[in-house]
């Protein structure tokens, strides 16, 4: 605090009068508050758009919430396949977006992001709906069917039957098998879709990993030609009965009983004959090549 004596006129006592500090910080702060361009009110915007209908001020607002359309577009991206694109769904939520700007009104005290974000999911799901081949009703027993999948697994702890499936569900064996088919009917796969192939565990183009099975090729010759060679030796190892009803099954397409008529046996006999003789090669099979199943 500073202080200076003046003397007045006529008197010699000496008064003090107080000057006021002021800080050098707080006027540096004064002037750069001063001189700081104030930000534009989005409520102001609102009542001038709504008194005006300008359509600089509505480009400029409809402007300020385009990120919100991309926010809720990418959210729900999540939850579908990748044959949707991101971009259609940003394009559709800007439709939802105006919509919900021509229906707004500030009165009413709500903001206009709580009020759009519904408008704008509701406008991305009734264009996939429209866009959407498949029945709303087997969309509805799909989702029935996977929540009761679910359900027996977590109570069991595998997979369930279709018998078990079908009692959960209330359904028949026809009506669930028939469910089953719709669904499978109803998915789509993308040839361009980038999947593992299971030779070397490298990414490629579905369609690269699709082949004809009528289609001959040099291997499967080769396998086929090895697996009639190999039963050729197999059929030997059989007994001559079962070697007998092996021929006259298979080469000469008799019936089993035509078989007993000629081997003097009965049907059934012939049918032991047969399975076993199956089970047999089957065994020599797997045993041979691996298999398994």
């Amino acid at each position: 605090m500073v202080s200076t004596l003046n003397r007045r006129s006529g008197s010699d006592k000496p008064t003090a009068t107080k000057l006021e500090r002021i800080s050098v910080y707080e006027a540096k702060t004064t002037r750069k508050t001063a001189k700081t361009k104030k930000p534009v009110d989005v409520s102001l915007d609102w009542l001038r758009y709504q008194r005006h209908q300008n359509p600089e001020i509505r480009a400029r607002l409809l402007k300020k919430y385009l990120p919100l359309v991309r926010n809720v577009a990418g959210r729900m991206a999540i939850g579908f396949p990748r044959s949707v694109e991101l971009s259609d769904l940003i394009n559709t939520g800007v439709i939802g977006l105006i919509e919900a700007f021509a229906n707004f009104d500030p009165d009413r005290g709500v903001k206009f992001e709580t009020y759009a974000v519904p408008r704008i999911r509701g406008a991305i799901l009734d264009e996939l709906r429209a866009l959407d081949w498949v029945p709303r009703s087997a969309r509805a027993r799909s989702r029935e069917i996977e929540r009761a999948v679910n359900s027996l697994e977590n109570d069991t702890g595998r997979q369930p039957s279709n018998v078990e499936l079908a009692d959960k569900l209330g359904f028949s064996m026809s009506e669930l098998m028939s469910a089953i088919g719709d669904i499978c009917n109803s998915s789509l796969l993308s040839l361009d879709e980038t999947v593992y192939r299971e030779e070397d565990n490298h990414q490629v183009p579905r369609i690269e990993t699709i082949c004809d099975a009528s289609r001959p090729s040099a291997l499967g010759d080769v396998e086929k030609l090895e697996m009639r060679a190999f039963l050729t030796t197999a059929i030997d190892r059989l007994t001559e009965q079962e070697k007998l009803v092996i021929a006259l099954y298979y080469f000469e397409e008799l019936t089993l009983k035509e078989i007993g008529e000629v081997m003097s046996i009965s049907e059934s006999r012939v049918s032991q004959i047969h399975t076993k003789a199956v089970v047999k090669l089957r065994g020599m099979v797997k045993e041979k090549f691996a298999l398994t199943g």
